[in-house]
């Protein structure tokens, strides 16, 4: 059995030739870029696009990036931790808190001679406003988007296999969306059977806020919601990709399941999910966000509908697990058997060189 496994993989490597540069591909914008050769001081526009990363240069992720936004270290201090302690070297890198409103000091960047921008789709609008993108196009330096939160059923393989084709690293990205097809498949089948949708809300970062209730519309949290077939309130209510919602808006509603996003952070009342967090801590703040004022007037709180979900795959190349995790949550008999945290696991050891650690991706309260 080993053997055919290996003759397969070889077949699929072989399958997907090194790059030959010069290269043309299309990214996210439907941009044509063409790259003159490959790659070698990249700057991340957000930093979680390391992760990307660690599927394709899996030995060290950041080898090629010689600037970027740490967003892990701001908004995922586990996820930091693990990184820098296994990719020493990562400390190192400039930080230069090139965030979605554009800010960035260019000259400091610029110094470190980079051939390519990796950056987010939904940054585009603010970094042509603030002239960065004008600056790096006088310069020569490509501008590649991707998309994990626009339209994230979409856009998220091909991001990768975009990333494969311009870091020269295509076998490893087929690897990886072979996989993601395939478990998207399967939840797809599934989905397809049950004939009444639930309708869902869900609060990103429940209780970084001082009132309820914070959502997301077609983006990030709404989008993964409608890809497993869910009606998402946030997409109805909101004109833009996020925004409060009144409580008596959500009751009217009527949701059927209620979703709470959260990761470790500085605000000790946001819910934690992530590397080496336990089930007692997520009890302990989730019990204390269902009891807020208000929301035991909401159906699923009453009923004990109520789950809770790691926040950073809204916008995140792993986010197969996110959608998996809304799968057993929205339809728990047809996916009993899904096991989304194994999955999980499969991804880092399988596809990466991280530390496969104890992680919590999300919780469901024991029934009583």
């Amino acid at each position: 059995m080993r053997f055919w496994l290996l003759l397969g993989t070889l077949a699929a490597s072989a399958g997907c030739a090194a790059t030959t540069y010069p290269v043309q591909v299309t990214d996210m914008d439907n941009q044509k870029i063409t790259l003159e050769k490959e790659p070698q001081h990249v700057i991340l526009q957000d930093g979680r696009d390391i992760l990307a990363l660690a599927l394709l240069d899996r030995e060290d992720p950041f080898k090629r990036v010689v600037a970027w936004n740490n967003l892990p270290k701001k908004q995922d201090t586990q996820t930091w931790d693990l990184l820098k302690k296994t990719w020493p070297e990562a400390t190192k890198i400039i930080d230069m808190g090139f965030n979605d409103h554009g800010q960035v000091n260019l000259e400091s960047v610029i110094a470190e001679k980079p051939d390519l921008m990796i950056a987010q789709l939904r940054a585009k609008p603010a970094l042509q406003q603030t002239g960065v993108l004008d600056t790096l196009h006088k310069l020569n330096i490509p501008v590649v988007f991707v998309d994990y939160e626009l339209h994230p059923a979409q856009n998220t393989a091909n991001s990768i296999t975009l990333l494969g084709t311009v870091l020269n690293q295509e076998a490893r990205a087929k690897e990886y969306t072979d996989f993601y097809h395939q478990h998207w498949d399967a939840l797809q089948q599934k989905i397809e059977q049950v004939r009444q949708k639930p309708t869902v809300f869900i609060e990103p970062l429940a209780g970084n806020a001082d009132n309820c209730c914070f959502t997301h519309g077609r983006n990030g949290w709404g989008g993964l919601v409608e890809a497993v077939g869910g009606k998402n309130i946030g997409s109805s209510l909101l004109p833009g990709s996020s925004g409060f919602v009144s409580l008596e808006k959500i009751i009217a509603m009527k949701p059927d399941v209620y979703i709470m996003s959260g990761s470790k952070r500085p605000n000790k009342n946001v819910l934690p999910f992530g590397y080496n967090i336990s089930r007692e801590e997520v009890t302990a703040t989730f019990n204390k966000l269902t009891r807020r004022s208000g929301l035991q007037q909401i159906a699923p709180v009453k009923e004990g509908k109520v789950y809770g979900v790691y926040h950073h795959f809204y916008n995140h190349p792993y986010n197969i697990i996110g959608m998996e995790i809304l799968a057993k949550d929205l339809y728990p008999a047809q996916f009993s058997s899904l096991d989304p945290t194994a999955d999980f696991h499969q991804i880092i050891t399988k596809f990466t060189k991280l530390p496969d650690q104890p992680i919590t991706l999300s919780y469901t309260p024991q029934q009583k």
